[in-house]
């Protein structure tokens, strides 16, 4: 008998574990992946390491600052800022045609640069930075605000409106076409005012730290671990049976698959409805370099691109993939120590696809359609960056149903379902979810929801 069972090896089932461990709670995480992490993995590929999800952690916290997500992550799970060696942005871009906005970890500069380019916005650009500031987060009563209707009535020129959501809806919107005005105000703060950092070693050293303190603290990991049912039993849930028949028992269940998921392995569960099950995914193309991209003058850390001045947020209706918009990221341009980079040079680009079709595919029709949209999403890039595809030495690229391959969410939604479950409640009162589902995206988001959840509902 386990006090805690977590499904699910990702961050937020990491950190609910770590939580739950330091109070010498008996807890068990199941993974049904041959790893952990989740939607933020890493795999090798021959002889060079991948990362999957992570293009840059949000969040930046200075060492020895107390407030901030990190910071706060950092002190529940008890770890140190230099364990996970974080090193700033360089700079980053929003591209439009004729506009580019540039932003890194100060954000007065990205303030001037707002001023710079919208002066006549000034005054409405001051307004709306005092609602997002003024935006009580712990409230959940006007989350699902719209806002394009927010922006609308704050700002009068349609083309910031769309420079300012094009990054916050690439790192952390569930929904087509707008965005909860809850969730702009947090990824506004994440990436605009507090800033983006990354590991030099990537997200298997932030993976390898949370394995290591769960462990150590004597919670147990298992891996190929697949859940084939949640067990109910007087009203609530009793323990889990796994896909090899084997039954685990215990006290409280929390689940970081996904709410859809979740309801699924529940079997009594609520119907959910197509309408609120995540439909958003990505391409992405990763392009290994004979150089690094300073080489050929390229520093900046993440281009958000859009080739119009209208950002069209949706699932692709007509192709497998949509190129018009992406992101462009290069682990290599980050403020590393000196003489430190990676070993290769990478870039990798982001685009929006279509799950349906990519599944419908023949095996054939698949690879075939990987090398076209390979090239595509590449030649589309090229256009916001110097042209670097004489350098390429290596290539690989996941797709939608990769990712549902390998995390079983949903037609390979990244961002989960677009209604959230803020509290991490379910119709059992001993089952609880974290993570996407609940409205924390990104890696930092991700650990906070597990940490959130251990603190509410399973630490009383």
């Amino acid at each position: 008998m386990y006090d805690t069972i977590v499904i699910g090896a990702g961050m937020s089932g990491l950190a609910a574990g770590i939580r739950l461990a330091h109070y010498d709670q008996k807890v068990c995480i199941l993974e049904k992946h041959s790893t952990v992490g989740g939607l933020n993995s890493f795999y090798r590929l021959r002889g060079r390491n991948y990362d999957v999800g992570l293009h840059a952690m949000t969040n930046f916290t200075p060492k020895g600052a107390k407030k901030g997500p990190l910071a706060r992550l950092l002190r529940q799970l008890r770890i140190k800022w230099d364990e996970f060696a974080l090193a700033e942005q360089v700079e980053s871009a929003i591209r439009f045609p004729d506009v580019d906005l540039y932003f890194n970890n100060d954000f007065d500069f990205f303030v001037s640069e707002v001023e710079k380019n919208f002066p006549h916005q000034r005054e409405a650009f001051q307004k709306l930075l005092s609602k997002i500031i003024e935006y009580d987060h712990l409230s959940q009563s006007d989350f699902e605000v719209s806002t394009r209707k927010v922006l609308s009535e704050t700002l009068t020129d349609p083309l910031l409106v769309e420079m300012l959501l094009c990054p916050l809806m690439w790192y952390g919107n569930a929904r087509e076409h707008d965005m909860d005005f809850g969730q702009f105000c947090i990824m506004f703060r994440s990436i605009y005012m507090e800033g983006l950092s990354r590991p030099l070693a990537g997200v298997r050293l932030i993976l390898k730290k949370l394995v290591k303190r769960f462990r150590t603290l004597g919670g147990m990991l298992r891996l190929h671990t697949g859940v084939e049912k949640i067990l109910i039993k007087n009203g609530k849930t009793s323990g889990v049976l796994l896909e090899n028949g084997e039954i685990l028992e215990a006290k409280k269940v929390v689940s970081s698959a996904g709410w859809a998921e979740t309801m699924k392995m529940c079997q009594e569960g609520p119907a959910i409805p197509k309408q609120e099950v995540g439909q958003l995914s990505f391409i992405e193309t990763i392009s290994t370099l004979d150089c690094l991209p300073a080489d050929f003058d390229y520093r900046h850390t993440i281009v958000f691109y859009n080739d119009s001045e209208k950002f069209d947020w949706r699932v692709p209706a007509d192709q497998l993939c949509d190129v018009r918009t992406g992101v462009i990221c290069s682990p290599n341009n980050f403020s590393y120590s000196d003489n430190q980079n990676l070993s290769d040079g990478i870039i990798r680009i982001t685009s929006l696809a279509n799950f349906d079709k990519w599944r419908n595919l023949s095996k054939e029709e698949y690879q075939l359609a990987k090398a076209r949209w390979y090239d595509e999403n590449t030649a589309s890039a090229a256009r916001f960056m110097p042209d670097f595809r004489k350098h390429i030495i290596d290539t690989d690229m996941f797709t939608p149903t990769t990712i549902e391959r390998f995390t079983w969410h949903r037609n390979g939604a990244i961002y989960g379902a677009p209604k959230k479950q803020f509290d991490g409640t379910t119709h059992l009162n001993n089952l609880f979810v974290c993570g996407t589902d609940q409205g924390f995206v990104g890696i930092v988001g991700a650990i906070i929801s597990g940490i959130s959840i251990a603190n509410q509902h399973l630490l009383r």
